[in-house]
């Protein structure tokens, strides 16, 4: 193996692969490391960043926002639509002058039905069972008139409902009179109604009397368990009338064919408002 040495040189390999071929010897490189403070920095960026904390009473209110919004829409999407109906009709001043006076004038008139003791509501039965139904009251209806049926729970035209006649009823009656009927139903009426048209109010639910089970769930703690039993307990105005009637809803009845005359007229004087004793049978199987 030859070598030569010259000034300020280094000895050369001569045998060195790389030199036969005429080729320079490859350089030994290494990877520069990141620094410390590099490195940290794109630890730091990889790491996920923890979501920002949101309270529980902000997503509701977020969330009631939204649903408000929504309702708000399709009211102004049904306005629209109500307004651009041939069905609209819009109220002439007049009109509620009307209405105004038909308010003012049924509560002076309320308040002399109350005064005058001799057209008092009476009941001439023995029993003390009596069905109302709503015939009347929209627009001409004072508001505390629209209360008392409320205390009825007669909130719908043709609603009906069982009640006990006793002084406070008779007394409510005698004020709502022109927009009521009512009288002594017989037990087939009762029935009719409680097996047709019966429904009951279960976690402010209206469920239908479909089985006895619904019963049992709900009046079965006062020894009511059957469809039957309610009958019985309506019938005989029992010590349990006032839960069953709570439990039962007011019965929807069917508007009759045969439309009523002269509803603010007293049944007595030729009308179909107030006491009709008996005949609320005959109108019960005509709505039912």
């Amino acid at each position: 193996h030859s070598s030569f040495t010259g000034p300020k040189s280094k000895t050369l390999n001569l045998s060195h692969p790389n030199l036969v071929c005429g080729l320079a010897p490859l350089r030994r490189t290494t990877r520069r490391r990141n620094p410390p403070e590099a490195l940290s920095n794109s630890m730091a960026e990889e790491v996920p960043q923890s979501l920002n904390y949101i309270p529980e009473v902000i997503l509701k209110k977020r969330k009631n926002n939204e649903e408000w919004a929504i309702r708000r829409k399709l009211q102004l999407e049904q306005k629209v639509k109500r307004l651009k109906s041939d069905n609209f009709v819009i109220k002439k001043p007049e009109q509620f002058i009307r209405e105004y006076r038909d308010k003012e004038m049924d509560l002076i008139q309320m308040k002399q039905r109350g005064k005058n003791r001799s057209r008092r509501a009476f009941v001439t039965s023995e029993s003390s069972l009596l069905f109302v139904i709503r015939i009347g009251g929209k627009s001409d209806m004072h508001p505390r008139t629209r209360k008392l049926l409320y205390s009825l729970r007669l909130r719908k035209i043709f609603n009906g409902v069982f009640v006990k006649a006793d002084a406070r009823i008779l007394e409510i009656l005698q004020k709502v009179e022109p927009f009521v009927t009512y009288g002594y139903p017989n037990l087939k009426s009762i029935k009719d109604l409680i097996y047709k048209k019966g429904a009951g109010k279960i976690d402010n639910q209206r469920v239908p009397l479909t089985s006895n089970e619904v019963v049992e769930q709900a009046l079965g703690q006062n020894g009511i368990l059957c469809l039957e039993d309610v009958v019985t307990e309506i019938a005989n105005v029992g010590p349990h009338f006032k839960e069953v009637t709570s439990f039962l809803c007011p019965f929807a009845l069917n508007k009759p064919e045969k439309a009523l005359q002269g509803k603010k007229k007293r049944f007595s004087d030729g009308g179909d408002s107030g006491n009709c004793e008996d005949h609320i049978n005959e109108l019960v199987s005509k709505m039912n």
